[in-house]
């Protein structure tokens, strides 16, 4: 399969042993039918990969499959608000909130507009853009937040930096989000951070993806 054609279609259970090996991708379920075939990321130093999903690069049936069953993940905790994380978790939020029936969804930005306050921004950095930029949540939001039931989304969790950036800048504006939401946790360093932890039983996500090492066979899952 070429780079261009992952993220495109959802293909039936492909019976793959959960240890694999793997080699040309890893079949990721998302439910007891499907699965969404994911690209396999070498790292630098070789032995080791990553399952990559970028969001805004798949076709809109995988995107709506991502956030139906995310929704129907999150339902349970009666979310009321939205917030989107940039840059890839703002498409799985915007279909998510849709698919709850919500009428917006609250995008959070790293882009500093004149209006913003610099005591409602946090400095933000990911597994895939790596220099640190500052994130800001709009002032103008506020009063959509006050008192309502909240959710954080990302498109994926990884090291776990975005996300506690986004929960960092939530408490900043005085709230405690009821969930947080992803299309993947991608292996397990998040929890390496005490926060996300203390929270994992409030966390819905519609893929788990290992880190992989690399054996004489292809690639197996490393946790």
């Amino acid at each position: 399969m070429q780079l261009h054609e992952f993220w495109q279609i959802l293909s039936p259970l492909s019976g793959t042993p959960k240890d694999g090996p793997f080699t040309g991708y890893y079949p990721a379920p998302i439910d007891e039918d499907t699965e969404l075939r994911l690209p396999i990321r070498v790292l630098p130093d070789g032995e080791h990969a990553l399952c990559s999903l970028i969001v805004n690069q798949a076709s809109f049936t995988v995107v709506d499959a991502l956030a139906l069953r995310l929704a129907d993940h999150l339902a349970r905790f009666q979310p009321e608000v939205i917030i989107g994380l940039p840059t890839l978790g703002l498409t799985l939020a915007d279909a998510v909130a849709r698919r709850l029936g919500h009428a917006r969804y609250i995008a959070c930005g790293t882009s500093r507009k004149f209006w913003y306050e610099d005591d409602l921004s946090v400095p933000v950095a990911s597994v895939t853009t790596p220099d640190e930029k500052r994130l800001y949540l709009d002032p103008r939001m506020l009063p959509l937040l006050a008192g309502r039931r909240v959710v954080l989304i990302d498109d994926v969790i990884s090291t776990g930096r975005s996300i506690v950036a986004g929960l960092a800048l939530l408490r900043a504006a005085g709230i405690e989000p009821v969930a947080i939401g992803c299309a993947m946790v991608q292996s397990l360093r998040w929890r390496q951070h005490g926060e996300l932890v203390r929270l994992e039983d409030r966390l819905a996500s519609v893929i788990a993806s290992p880190r992989l090492r690399l054996s004489s066979a292809g690639w197996v899952p490393e946790e």
